[in-house]
């Protein structure tokens, strides 16, 4: 399946507070996202609080140890929500 990607501003708000050192993992870890969400090099697993709650199938990706990027898709829209430590699974 061909993809289309949106960011919220929730998530580039987190990005662009990161260290230069982490948003050089999350660009490592887009490389690999944006030809497949799922690809099992990202540990892409669901999150089944954020998903009760909002009513959608929640996925998260491990960018490196604690540093996760939360996304849903909708038909061919991956929407990436938020960027941070497991904090972010109870925004």
């Amino acid at each position: 399946m061909t993809y289309r990607f949106k960011a919220t501003e929730r998530y580039w708000h987190a990005f662009y507070a990161l260290p230069p050192a982490q948003k050089e993992s999350v660009r490592a870890a887009w490389k690999i996202f944006k030809l497949d969400p799922f690809d099992a090099r990202l540990g892409t697993h669901k999150i089944h609080r954020l998903s009760a709650r909002y009513r959608l199938n929640i996925f998260s990706v491990v960018i490196e140890g604690d540093l996760r990027a939360v996304f849903y898709v909708e038909g061919n829209l991956v929407v990436t929500i938020d960027l941070g430590t497991h904090d972010i699974y109870k925004a």
